[in-house]
């Protein structure tokens, strides 16, 4: 095995080539030493050729020719009589390139970072080259005290296996983050603001605190985002420097911003350069006044809406250019915003790039535009936005190209693809199934089709689910939601109180989905479901509600339901602002035993307090739900068909924990028939809700809330039975107030709340500790 030797060693740069004598012309040129490459692509690489006179610069520059090539190791022309002999030792050819240390970058990426292949022809300036890119490959992933050992193994036949050997170090970490000339927000603010972190114990699972320059530069963007949203319009970013530790282990990262003064709105006036458009009316959709403190993100959503509005009124070409005067010595800013018809510019094609699994169309119908369309900025970014929404993809990215004439574009969709599937395992605890383990396994992008396929199965002390639903989000290729899900749930009803009922319900069966999207914000969905279910395990003896009794035994569910949902959330995963309704109507009776009809509708509203507060963590939810079970031709609806209220819809009380009641019956001190809730047909809850930012780093994950839950349960049919207490049926609402802590953590959100029920009615069953806690690794 022998070490690379440096460029400097390369033999032409230390023996000179013997002095030709000038007289005479060249007639013969022959080359030894060759065996892989033909004497005659020597030659002509050559500039002294046959016929010209021995001249000692072109002989010069022909050894330095065949050694520009890179297919030689030695090149040495001499004369012999009129003929010119080119002596030669060919560069090795690589048989193999290995890789030995590397566990950070794995084979497959290495290959790719460098240029030496199996076949290529092996020279010391490409190992060093090889070896230089490896070394930008680990900074890239944030190891900048890694080294790379080039060592080449010889074979016969002239062939070599390059051997690299990686030293990968550890990830040089953020160890300090500083900034200069913050004058108005403090430091631990500022680092709440950009996504670096500097380095803990506690974000081993996360790469917050490793550099990288792409990081920094994002740091930049929102530092500015963050300054421009609290009215410093002057902001700049005067450097943003990392130096490594001199152990290179480390990083420090100083940010020199400038803040300026921060700026009320003087005015702000449209300008309309569209005759029909009006600008008073424009002027509504500008969530900014005079007297109000300047946000650049209200302006940007102003912009937004004027973009929008002229798109609507067939204005395709319209533009909105801000214009935005500052007036230091009074701090405040005069806003114009221009309104223009631009000048008229079409989609010629739609180009799509780096889609390597896939398909071209489920990248299409993302995009809000076609080719022929007139080109517009703002459906450009929904559609960047969709492709980024689909989780599909690393990067997004949409740019344009001159089209074939001045009027035309090109659009070039770029994106990089990401894995799609996920295999979960995962255990845990919840107050309504006790101890679980669940494990799960899903693919989101279904061999390139955009399709979700999933497998999930939980197993816990009070049940089992499984689950296995398809979702084609475009069923033949139109725009169609479907989908079909089977499933098979056991709920073990057993109880710890003495006095109450207890009995088990399986469900198996499916169920076949087919939304429609009216448009961005509005959609319905049908679907079918058929279920066998079962009540059993009921106890037997003279303890034994009556009401339990009676729902013994096999039913069958044929329904038939519709949800028309209303989305207006400005995020879906995690809300700050607007409104989600959903309208639901269910009804049992195309065949089967159930028989009814119920309603259940059920909103939310999103309220951001920011601006009383001055942090985004702050977020109001109003939210509430109602139901109404009505039977019908005669049936009896079912336990299994009945609301229940409590737990998480009702905090401060147990799952299902209030609303119609069996009153447990004793004789001679002793349990007769047993008790508890039996559900009810008319159902109402509403919630207020506070989330707020706990005194933690966010990277923590660490959200508080603090609540009040009102509800109702009422509706119980009554039997005549002589086994079984009376019924406690009340209307009155039950409130149930606390506090408590989301922590988002990486093996999945955990739930801790205590609620204490202010009021509650006889029979109803308190709790005022919950936690729900899962897993996923």
């Amino acid at each position: 095995m022998l070490a690379v030797p440096g460029p400097q060693s390369r033999a032409w740069a230390q023996t000179a080539p013997a002095t030709v004598p000038a007289e005479g012309t060249i007639t013969a040129i022959t080359v030894s030493g060759n065996h892989r490459i033909d004497a005659s692509t020597i030659e002509a690489y050559m500039v002294a050729q046959v016929g010209q006179p021995f001249d000692q610069q072109k002989i010069d520059e022909s050894v330095k020719t065949l050694f520009g090539t890179g297919l030689f190791s030695n090149v040495k022309i001499t004369r012999e009589g009129n003929a010119l002999n080119v002596a030669v030792v060919e560069n090795p050819t690589v048989n193999d390139v290995l890789f030995a240390g590397n566990k950070e970058l794995e084979d497959k990426d290495a290959k790719a970072a460098i240029a030496l292949k199996a076949r290529s022809v092996f020279t010391p300036e490409a190992a060093e080259a090889d070896r230089q890119a490896l070394l930008s490959a680990y900074a890239k992933k944030g190891y900048y005290n890694a080294t790379v050992e080039v060592n080449v193994i010889k074979l016969p036949d002239n062939r070599v296996n390059v051997v690299f050997n990686c030293n990968e170090g550890v990830a040089a970490k953020i160890s300090r983050i500083e900034f200069i000339g913050n004058a108005h927000f403090s430091a631990g603010t500022l680092s709440d603001v950009v996504s670096s972190r500097e380095n803990s114990w506690w974000r081993f699972l996360s790469s917050s605190d490793e550099y990288s320059p792409e990081r920094v530069e994002y740091d930049e963007y929102l530092l500015h985002k963050f300054y421009l949203h609290k009215g410093y319009a002057d902001f700049q970013i005067v450097s943003a420097n990392a130096s490594l530790s001199p152990d290179h282990k480390s990083f420090y990262l100083t940010y020199d911003i400038k803040e300026g003064p921060r700026y009320r709105v003087k005015s702000v006036v449209i300008k309309s350069g569209i005759r029909t458009l009006n600008e008073s009316e424009l002027r509504g959709l500008v969530p900014l006044s005079a007297g109000d403190w300047f946000d650049g993100d209200a302006l940007e959503a102003g912009i937004e809406a004027l973009n929008k509005r002229a798109l609507d009124l067939g204005y395709a070409f319209a533009t909105v250019n801000p214009d935005v005067e500052t007036d230091p010595a009074s701090k405040t800013l005069t806003i114009t915003l221009n309104v223009i018809n631009g000048p008229q510019v079409y989609i010629q094609r739609i180009d799509i790039t780096g889609n390597t699994r896939t398909e071209d169309k489920v990248i299409r119908r993302q995009l809000t535009v076609a080719e022929g369309d007139a080109y517009n900025q703002s459906k450009i970014d929904d559609s960047t936005k969709n492709l980024k929404n689909l989780g599909f993809f690393k990067d997004e990215n949409i740019t344009t190209s001159q089209g074939s004439t001045p009027q035309q574009v090109v659009l070039n969709t770029a994106v990089t693809e990401q894995a799609t599937g996920q295999f979960s395992l995962g255990g845990g605890y919840s107050t309504s199934m006790g101890a679980l383990v669940n494990t799960g396994l899903s693919q989101n992008n279904f061999i390139g089709t955009g399709t979700n396929w999933s497998i999930n199965a939980m197993l816990a002390q009070r049940g089992t689910q499984v689950n296995l639903g398809i979702t084609d989000p475009y069923f033949l290729d139109r725009n169609l939601i479907a989908g079909f899900d089977l499933f098979r749930t056991v709920t073990n009803s057993y109880t710890s109180n003495a006095q109450a009922y207890s009995y088990s319900e399986s469900t198996i069966g499916g169920d076949l989905r087919l939304g429609y999207r009216f448009n961005e914000n509005v959609q319905q969905t049908f679907s079918y479901t058929f279920s066998r279910r079962n009540i059993y395990n009921i106890p037997t003896g003279t303890a034994t509600n009556a009401y339990i009794q009676t729902e013994y035994g096999v039913s069958t569910l044929s329904q038939l339901s519709q949800t028309l949902s209303f989305d207006y959330l400005d995020n879906d995963q995690n809300p700050t602002s607007g409104l989600l309704l959903d309208l639901t109507t269910d009804f049992a009776g195309l065949g089967g035993s159930a028989r009814y009809v119920r309603l259940s509708p059920d909103i939310a509203y999103y309220i951001p307090l920011e601006k009383i507060f001055g942090n985004k963590g702050w977020v109001l939810k109003l939210s509430g739900t109602a139901g109404d079970l009505i039977d019908v031709g005669g049936y009896k609806d079912k336990i299994e068909d009945r609301f229940f209220v409590g737990g998480d819809n009702l905090r401060g009380f147990a799952d299902g924990g209030i609303g119609p009641y069996v009153e447990p019956v004793y004789s001679n001190g002793s349990l007769k028939y047993s008790g508890g809730q039996i559900g009810g047909r008319y159902m109402w809850t509403q919630s207020t809700e506070v989330h707020f930012p706990l005194p933690v780093s966010p990277d923590l994950g660490m959200t508080g809330f603090a609540f009040v839950d009102v509800g109702s349960l009422w509706g119980a049919r009554v039997i005549n039975s002589t086994q079984a207490g009376p019924v406690v049926d009340s209307s009155q609402p039950r409130v149930g107030a606390g506090a408590g802590v989301s922590w988002n953590t990486p093996f999945g959100l955990i739930n801790l709340s205590l609620a204490y029920p202010i009021i509650k009615h006889r029979g109803d069953q308190p709790q005022q500790f919950r936690i729900s806690f899962g897993t996923q690794f």
